[in-house]
């Protein structure tokens, strides 16, 4: 099956499809024996790479949800966590079930094939006369920021009846201010993050690296090689990964931080990186951040702190977590905890350390209940907190997490602040232990961590 264009050319051979601009030759046949999935971006045609999938179904049900629904689909997430991915794997589901490779119009503005497009009527101009108009249209706009004023597009194309419409981004910014009022009530947003615990370790099968490695080895490897979906494909290989991270690291900094706020004292921006890093999971406010940097040398003002801040949390590799007050039920503006979209990051950039591995496993807890669906605060008590307070449609959960509560001392110390809760919500408390998980400390659950994150779903 064969469409062609100006521009692209989409070949189709059993359920798979290569996207190729200017393909000089067409090629009438392609085998895939081999291969999972085909990527030819910047390739020439027979520099086939290999890849492997790992199927994120939770977020793949939500495409297949929406699909055909007259309503834009936006995926945003960091930079490298597998949106792209998401949409081949998502194209590859269309063609399965009958979609025409005519029907699928599929542009990354990350390529520089597309670089001329990058101005929302062009962008128009370009995908309008592709449209067929007798059926549904599946229309991919990956990495939409770099479309000028894409909103224009996108809004177009959303009132056509006949174009189902998808789009990615890889920053907050793109789906705040003017363009979330422009786009209220035409969409729906997926909020996508790196690999979980349990798609890492689905991830060390499909590649064939755990076979001989014990689930709390699997667990220092997610913590040490990240959560990126690409770093499996690097076998392991601590210099290539380092390298793959640096890269990862540099490109949101530069790209989504330094460039579109136009800061000019990077250095000064890494020292809050580093900052908050170090920090993560202790209560911060930034003129506590500016006050500890400026004591250290740094001298920093605390509006150029929340300037630097809030890039870092619209390029989505940091989260920001307020408090609440569990007994007066009241939500709290004064200081808040800042955790990673990745630990991988952090680890490469301060090395790792023993001393941080409560609020490591707090940060992943806290990615685990963002991946389920869950609004999630700091519990704060008058002479305690709570680590986490998560309400969902269901209603309450409290979570205290702690590395280790083998110490019958620290074990009273983190039960303690879920014990001083007059509530009847559920209460858990997640370490690294196998000793002691599943008991039960007067309605308090203890879990084993791990095992928390590989049996639980969205």
């Amino acid at each position: 099956m064969k469409c062609e264009t100006e521009y692209a050319k989409i070949y189709l051979t059993k359920s798979f499809f290569i996207l190729r601009n200017k393909i000089p030759k067409p090629i009438d046949k392609l085998k895939f024996a081999d291969y999972n999935e085909v990527y030819c971006r910047g390739y020439q045609i027979g520099d086939i790479c290999k890849m492997k999938k790992i199927n994120r179904q939770d977020y793949l049900d939500f495409l297949i949800r929406s699909k055909d629904r007259q309503i834009i689909k936006v995926v945003s997430g960091i930079r490298r966590c597998g949106k792209s991915t998401l949409f081949d794997i998502y194209r590859d589901w269309l063609t399965e079930r009958g979609i025409a490779p005519e029907q699928i119009i599929s542009l990354n503005f990350e390529e520089i094939d597309f670089e001329h497009l990058t101005n929302y009527r062009l962008l128009y101009d370009y995908i309008k006369p592709l449209l067929l108009p007798d059926k549904m249209n599946y229309v991919f706009l990956d990495e939409i920021q770099h479309v000028a004023q894409f909103e224009k597009a996108v809004d177009s194309l959303f009132i056509k009846k006949n174009v189902d419409l998808y789009i990615t981004g890889s920053n907050a910014y793109f789906m705040s201010g003017d363009l979330a009022t422009l786009l209220t009530g035409r969409y729906v947003e997926l909020k996508m993050l790196p690999l979980s615990f349990a798609e890492y370790c689905k991830g060390l099968e499909i590649y064939e690296l755990g076979k001989t490695l014990t689930k709390m080895e699997k667990y220092a490897s997610y913590l040490n090689d990240s959560s990126f979906p690409y770093a499996l494909q690097l076998g392991r290989r601590q210099k290539d990964i380092r390298e793959y991270l640096a890269g990862i690291y540099n490109s949101i900094l530069l790209k989504d931080v330094v460039s579109r706020l136009k800061i000019s004292d990077v250095m000064m921006l890494e020292s809050v990186v580093r900052f908050v890093f170090h920090n993560i999971g202790s209560l911060l406010s930034t003129s506590k951040i500016a006050n500890t940097m400026t004591s250290n040398g740094r001298k920093i003002d605390q509006r150029t702190v929340e300037k630097y801040i809030k890039g870092l949390m619209e390029s989505l590799m940091i989260y920001q977590v307020n408090r609440y007050n569990i007994k007066g039920k009241q939500y709290l503006a004064t200081l808040e905890k800042y955790y990673m979209a990745d630990i991988g990051i952090r680890q490469f950039l301060l090395g790792a350390n023993e001393s941080d591995q409560g609020h490591i496993l707090e940060n992943l807890v806290y990615l685990e209940l963002l991946r389920r669906g869950y609004d999630i605060y700091v519990g704060h008590l008058a002479n305690g907190e709570v680590d986490f307070v998560a309400r969902n449609s269901d209603g309450i959960t409290y979570f205290q997490v702690a590395a280790t509560v083998l110490d019958e001392n620290t074990l009273r110390r983190e039960l303690s602040s879920l014990e001083k809760i007059s509530d009847h919500n559920p209460k858990i408390l997640l370490t690294l232990d196998d000793i002691g998980a599943g008991a039960n400390h007067n309605g308090i659950r203890q879990m084993n961590a791990l095992d928390w994150m590989l049996k639980h779903s969205l």
